[in-house]
């Protein structure tokens, strides 16, 4: 414990010593009265200077606050500095010591400002990957790195290595369109995710200054496909509830998953939720009152008996801590998948499956769409009508197979 304080103080006498200052070359100015932004970094007294990329008018430029007036090109020099602060705190981290031509080499090798699609993507997946540290989630890193993999494998199939910014056109976003469609036989949904992140690229070459508009304007996202909430049914959640896991952690998971089946609450707030969030109507009625993370919409949900039992086996008084002690998403993905596999479900078992499970049962057992809308948090109505819809078809399917079953008898018997 004594050593680990001794490493933490030392990364704060470090942090302690890292300076950036922006200034600009009075001396250097081009024709067209524009001159580079420098920055001067500095370590343990070691300094090091390097190019931002980003150019302006030295009439533009203030020296005491270090910034520009044109809001753009300020907004791409906080950029810069994040940049320099995240690899620096990653450096940190990593290597447990930084010094000012370590992390120079480093930034320069993430800010050269790239001329090609795949260049460019490289680079910004590497800021994804720092600012995934930052916040301690993955998951857009990861699927970056997907869809760059769909476009790498897209030129290759034109015989390709990469691609220049200024030779792209409309041709080649509808090229990559039907290229997901037909080979990669992929979904409107990761069609759509694919050009997002293709869009993205563009913007960020027109950002600076390689391209001029996006060729790609009139490419159109392909239609939206029809909602599928994914559920677990009655019996398959009356299975996860009789089964205890062995493991501690796919046990805790087990038994928040069953708590969002009965509250609806998404794994980021079961994640969020502190003592104060739940209190009791004059009657005695156990609830929880909380704003959900991603519509900041609040939600008002009476508690299950079953969701009463999973509470009491945490805390419930301390607010200065969660109810749960779970840790970020990413982490618990593999065992909420494990414990699918363990109760031996077809499909893979996904966290959010949970909430889905309460919105289906919650329209099955006949409560009102907007009394599931207020538990659920949806921001819209229509959002809760999809799990009426999902209902309907389940209840159409189940009497297809009935009357199904009633033929083959009747032909059974007639035979």
């Amino acid at each position: 414990m004594k050593q680990q304080q001794i490493q933490e103080q030392k990364q704060k006498d470090i942090r302690s010593t890292f300076r950036i200052f922006c200034y600009i070359n009075k001396q250097k100015v081009k024709a067209d009265g524009t001159t580079t932004i420098l920055c001067r970094i500095s370590i343990d007294g070691k300094q090091t200077v390097l190019t931002t990329g980003i150019h302006c008018r030295v009439e533009d430029w203030n020296a005491k606050k270090g910034e520009v007036k044109a809001e753009i090109l300020n907004n791409r020099l906080i950029k810069f500095k994040e940049r320099i602060e995240n690899t620096y705190e990653y450096i940190l981290k990593e290597q447990g010591v930084v010094s000012s031509e370590l992390l120079k080499n480093t930034i320069v090798g993430i800010n050269t400002t790239p001329k090609n699609l795949l260049q460019a993507g490289e680079i910004e997946i590497e800021r994804l990957r720092l600012r995934a540290i930052e916040i301690s989630s993955n998951s857009t890193y990861r699927e970056s790195r997907l869809t760059q993999l769909n476009l790498k494998e897209f030129l290759e199939s034109r015989g390709l290595k990469d691609i220049a910014f200024t030779a792209i056109r409309e041709e080649f976003g509808e090229s990559f369109k039907t290229y997901l469609k037909v080979v990669g036989e992929r979904k409107s949904s990761y069609i759509n995710r694919c050009l997002t992140w293709l869009n993205r690229l563009i913007y960020i070459a027109i950002d600076q200054e390689v391209l001029r508009a996006n060729p790609l304007e009139d490419v159109r996202y392909e239609k939206k496909d029809p909602p599928k909430h994914r559920f677990v049914s009655r019996q398959d959640l009356k299975r996860i509830i009789e089964t205890p896991m062995s493991s501690s952690m796919m046990e805790l998971v087990r038994r928040a998953f069953i708590f969002s089946s009965f509250t609806a609450l998404a794994y980021v707030d079961v994640k969020g939720l502190y003592p104060r969030h739940i209190g009791k109507t004059a009657d005695g009625q156990a609830y929880l009152r909380i704003r959900r993370k991603k519509t900041d919409v609040e939600a008002f949900i009476p508690l299950h008996p079953i969701a009463i039992q999973i509470l009491e086996l945490y805390n419930t008084t301390d607010d200065s801590k969660p109810v749960f002690p779970l840790p970020v998403r990413d982490r618990i993905w593999l065992d909420i998948n494990q414990i699918g596999i363990v109760l031996g479900f077809k499909e893979n078992l996904s966290y959010h499956q949970s909430r889905h499970s309460f919105g289906t049962l919650a329209i099955s057992a006949g409560l009102s769409i907007e009394s599931i809308a207020k538990m659920m948090g949806h921001a819209n109505i229509s959002t809760t009508q999809t799990y009426a819809q999902i209902t309907e078809q389940k209840i159409s399917e189940d009497m297809d197979k009935l009357i199904k079953r009633r033929k083959e008898t009747s032909r059974t018997k007639n035979s």
